[in-house]
């Protein structure tokens, strides 16, 4: 058809009402052919967006069963609503009118027309009425706590209002002067016994697995600071438990959850840098500068900041052959360690975690047809470039987020739990064993009396 007129919009559509039914068949009235743009959940986070409950795909295919619709493409990145009016000839941009003034920039590739919304319904408002906020507890005052307290102000899927820490004393302060937190327990059974749905652990590493394991068999699900556990068999053992009482456990190693991180990704999956090869990494920190405790910093380099770079491997390179350390010890624990991981089609691994010692954090992931470069803060992932010898090939990506990074994580522990999901797509239960192995191989390489006795008590 020659002369047919192409219309095309965009939106979330998550849990499709008749408010977004109406604006598309207002849309479709426009012209003959209508296209509809799909926001991809991981582009809707890093615009903001952290509390859509449906899946992409889920979204995607409502869109689709829709008869009057007659094309439907997934929205990916900022400048896609530019290159798709001329990708596919648009003769109008159809768009809601809470947008006004919005999209006037698209002007010169088509004409921009802002429809009346439906008054009276919403994506927000059918959350809050088919899903009850998530009552959340904290366990500890770690070096997180107010910080997943301020950020979780932005998930409205979340309500987080108590705490526990055995510090009665403690406990008691923070609770006077903090406006969020309402109620405070030094007692751990007690805070299970309230009405909470799930908890987030940030305690000394030690003390992880006892708290996580009561928690479960409590019926909460848990958020908990890596590791969850330090020996395979307490790992293992948690893993199972949750899965036997139906409950999310989810490892809060924040990077896994970043916009600009997923999308990075994507990128490697699409083959853009070719066969990858090795992957580098480095991740250290000056905790004695930072007045953290000496209890804590003598949890050595590898239990502390290890899975960060491990992450970025067993998600690039998956599961590792073999680890080697090359670790500096002092004052009894390790202070800096080097730790080579191989993979398949031998590929490697370099990570270099430190508590003792400063460098450059970034990170290096090199293929047969280029690399892409992290700038650091890598863990902080918020942009990332493509380069090819050809250096005026390079690629930019860039992905602001707003805060620390922790509502991102926060959103997806929430979103999961509406959704009755057991694991999260971005750090699978494989993920958390792929990503824990270095620092578990680790202590038992340290301590190996105690990885025997554990061993034999597995059996």
């Amino acid at each position: 058809m020659q002369n047919k007129k192409t219309i095309i919009t965009y939106g979330t559509y998550d849990m499709l009402h008749k408010g977004h039914m109406r604006l598309l068949e207002r849309a479709k009235a426009l012209g003959d052919y209508l296209i509809v743009g799909v926001t991809d959940e991981n582009y809707d986070r890093s615009r903001g967006k952290l509390n859509v409950v449906e899946s992409t795909k889920k979204r995607v295919k409502a869109i689709e069963a829709l008869d009057f619709v007659d094309k439907v493409i997934v929205e990916t990145h900022k400048n896609q609503k530019a290159e798709d009016m001329v990708k596919y000839d648009v003769d109008i941009f159809a768009i809601g009118d809470d947008w006004v003034g919005a999209f006037d920039y698209l002007n010169k590739y088509t004409h921009v027309e802002y429809l009346a919304r439906t008054e009276g319904i919403s994506s927000t408002q059918l959350r809050s009425e088919n899903f009850d906020r998530i009552k959340m507890g904290l366990v500890g005052l770690g070096r997180d706590t107010q910080a997943f307290i301020d950020e979780s102000k932005f998930v409205s899927s979340l309500n987080v209002n108590r705490i526990y820490s055995d510090d009665f004393l403690k406990v008691k302060a923070f609770t006077k002067d903090n406006v969020t937190i309402k109620y405070g327990h030094d007692n751990y059974d007690e805070f299970l016994d309230t009405p909470i749905q799930a908890v987030y652990i940030d305690t000394a590493l030690e003390e992880h697995y006892t708290f996580i394991s009561k928690a479960l068999k409590a019926g909460k699900h848990v958020l908990c600071e890596n590791p969850i556990a330090l020996n395979k068999g307490e790992l293992k053992e948690l893993l199972s438990l949750a899965k036997k009482e139906n409950k999310l456990l989810l490892s809060a190693v924040k990077t896994a959850f970043l916009p600009a991180f997923n999308q990075l990704l994507k990128e490697l999956d699409s083959g853009v840098i070719g066969e990858i090869k090795e992957v580098r990494a480095t991740r250290t920190s000056l905790y004695k500068e930072k007045d953290y405790s000496q209890k804590f910093i003598g949890q050595g380099a590898t239990n502390i900041l290890s899975a960060y770079p491990s992450l970025l491997m067993n998600k690039v390179l998956g599961k590792s052959k073999k680890i080697s350390f090359f670790d500096q010890i002092e004052d009894g624990y390790d202070i800096n360690n080097l730790i080579v991981t191989e993979h398949k089609g031998g590929a490697l691994g370099i990570s270099n975690v430190a508590v003792g010692m400063k460098s450059e954090g970034d990170a290096v992931i090199s293929g047969t047809k280029g690399y892409i470069y992290i700038p650091a803060p890598w863990w902080l992932t918020k942009k990332f470039e493509v380069r090819f010898e050809d250096s005026h090939k390079t690629l930019n990506f860039n992905y602001e987020f707003e805060g620390c990074g922790l509502r991102y994580m926060i959103a997806e522990f929430g979103s999961l739990i509406q959704r009755g999901k057991g694991k999260s797509k971005m750090l699978t239960p494989s993920d958390i064993v792929g990503i824990n192995r270095v620092l578990l191989e680790y202590n038992e390489k340290r301590s190996p009396k105690k990885a025997k006795k554990t061993k034999k008590e597995e059996k």
